[in-house]
């Protein structure tokens, strides 16, 4: 592999990796460093796996499906998309837009009268709405993704050939993101 195919270098977050990843973006513009987190690489796909369950608990019980348009006034949590990378970020979005009437559903005495709130699937979707870290770490994997997402469409669009502009939309993604998680 060349020197000039490189495009993304990955590392360790230490000082040391993070001071020369800043000096080779500097020195090479078409390259991005990325830190690797441990702990933050599982929590977001954590909480994509907990955006699934809430979705697919809901979704396959009508009665819920009712109860829930009732409370989002017909607004649905699942939004389909191109790729499977993208639905995973757009139904977190849609979960965070919809995140008040999701509480609003989950302390109801219609919610708390059913039967799904007595079984234990019901009982772990409800302490997932009602837990602030979950809401939290939704808003960091949208931060973190939603710049890309716009890039991929960009990208996918016929409206113009993307290696025109791809070079330029990618730094601003990046940088948007840098931004977005505090220069991370």
């Amino acid at each position: 592999v060349g020197e000039e195919d490189v495009i993304q270098i990955v590392t360790d977050n230490a000082a040391n990796y993070k001071a020369a990843g800043e000096l080779l973006m500097q020195k090479r513009k078409k390259l991005y460093w990325t830190p690797y987190f441990e702990k933050k690489i599982p929590l977001h796909h954590d909480t994509i796996a907990n955006g699934k369950k809430i979705t697919t608990y809901i979704y396959s019980r009508t009665d819920l499906i009712s109860l829930l348009h009732k409370y989002s006034e017909g607004k649905d949590l699942i939004r389909p998309a191109n790729t499977r990378f993208a639905t995973s970020y757009l139904t977190l979005g849609c979960l965070n837009d919809n995140r008040g009437s999701l509480i609003k559903m989950f302390t109801s005495s219609e919610w708390q009268s059913s039967q799904f709130a007595k079984t234990r699937d019901g009982g772990l979707v409800e302490n997932l709405i009602m837990d602030k870290g979950f809401w939290k770490s939704i808003l960091n994997c949208l931060r973190g993704a939603l710049p890309l997402i716009k890039v991929l469409r960009m990208v996918d669009s016929d409206e113009k050939p993307a290696m025109g502009f791809i070079y330029e939309e990618m730094d601003r993604a990046k940088e948007k993101i840098q931004n977005l998680l505090n220069g991370v």
